[in-house]
């Protein structure tokens, strides 16, 4: 089952993204590189809770 979680840049801490991920197959937390519009630039985004 897929479920919605969301992404916190790990420069600035603002929350930009949603997206969906199967928490049976991958319970380790996800982390991406997306553009945050409050930084200006791209930087890692980290799952919370």
């Amino acid at each position: 089952m897929r479920e919605t979680i969301t992404l916190e840049c790990t420069v600035c801490k603002n929350r930009n993204y949603t997206t969906t991920k199967n928490k049976k197959l991958h319970q380790e937390r996800l982390e991406v590189s997306k553009f945050c519009k409050f930084c200006h630039k791209h930087s890692p985004h980290k799952e919370i809770k």
